[in-house]
């Protein structure tokens, strides 16, 4: 497994309507950041182990994931080691030991249930209760942290863009799968220094 790597970015700024719902849900003045695990299929391996761990299951291939986390302007702020393709999203973030500003806020989606940070404001779509239904506000406050993680998945199509993440890699050599993944994430956050991205307020 490669080791946690960081990427920086900036903060970025909040305007409009959107700061406003910022400041009502969060009593720091600090950007969310938006965690997403993404996989990269690979060859099957030959070894019979290998290939039960590396087995992604319902998509029928053999993949290795990794935890990627944004923040508000789209870049990749933090890339995390590399993992068989069958481990959950909540055991990456477990494993992952990053760490945050106090008082930071992180968008989380279902998938991360019961994971929490000391000191991190943790925001989570809620649960519709078995044979029940949300309440409109419940509705309101869903929708707007989608709103907000939608985010991560145009960030990892964003890396995605280059082939040689999206389709299956057969490169070998120890260590050159992880340096292709990080190279990546760093031509993104490039791209988005000179070309950043918009979002409809």
């Amino acid at each position: 497994m490669s080791r946690p790597t960081t990427a920086p970015g900036p903060y970025g700024r909040r305007v409009g309507r959107e700061a406003r719902e910022a400041r009502d849900r969060r009593s720091v003045d600090m950007p969310p950041f938006v965690p997403d695990g993404t996989e990269r299929p690979i060859q099957r391996p030959q070894d019979p182990e290998e290939q039960e761990e590396y087995d992604r299951g319902k998509k029928k291939r053999h993949t290795r994931k990794n935890l990627l986390v944004i923040n508000e302007t789209c870049p990749i702020a933090f890339l995390s080691s590399t993992y068989e393709g069958r481990a959950s999203d909540q055991s990456l973030a477990e494993l992952a030991g990053y760490t945050w500003p106090p008082g930071s806020c992180l968008d989380q989606e279902k998938g991360f249930q019961g994971f929490f940070l000391p000191g991190i404001t943790i925001f989570q779509p809620k649960k519709t209760p078995r044979g029940g239904e949300l309440t409109p506000p419940e509705k309101a406050t869903n929708r707007r942290i989608s709103s907000i993680r939608i985010r991560i998945e145009h960030a990892i199509g964003g890396v995605k863009r280059y082939r040689i993440v999206k389709d299956t890699i057969r490169l070998l050599k120890d260590g050159i799968r992880d340096t292709v993944m990080e190279t990546c994430c760093g031509l993104h956050n490039f791209r988005l220094q000179y070309r950043p991205w918009h979002y409809a307020l």
